[in-house]
């Protein structure tokens, strides 16, 4: 596990595209495609905190919001040769921590079933029923 005090953290920090694209495919199995991910966050998000080493991405998570009491979790991602190294529970601490001091009242994270021990045993979220609809593939 990774000393969280040695991790380099940085909270709404200078996104880059390209690094923060390939990192999402990387950790999640997906054939890289360019997002526009720094006007994205910039227009929809409350925060987000970035994990690097020296200058490269090794870690990020989004936190969404309504304007008001809700914020959500999204895209925690940590790369593959990264992981289970407690980068992925520092990133969702500081999202949580950004949140809180924010004056949201609650935090949502949708994840699929084999996340569960991460976001529940290791990030402590509660479990929840909530619907969901394909738009479009």
């Amino acid at each position: 596990m990774t000393d969280p005090s040695a991790l380099d953290l940085r909270v709404r920090s200078t996104i880059d595209d390209v690094a923060l694209s390939t990192l999402h495919a990387r950790a999640f199995g997906e054939t890289p495609r360019l997002r526009p991910w720094s006007a994205q966050l910039k227009r929809h998000s409350l925060s987000w905190v970035g994990a690097f080493d020296g200058n490269t991405l090794t870690g990020f998570a989004n936190l969404a919001w309504d304007g008001g009491g809700h914020a959500f979790l999204l895209d925690v991602v940590v790369h593959p040769s990264r992981q289970r190294r407690g980068i992925g529970r520092a990133l969702v601490t500081e999202a949580v921590r950004q949140a809180t001091d924010s004056g949201c009242s609650w935090l949502h994270a949708d994840f699929a079933d084999d996340l569960a021990p991460f976001f529940g045993d290791v990030c402590g979220l509660s479990p929840t029923s909530a619907g969901l609809l394909r738009l479009h593939r």
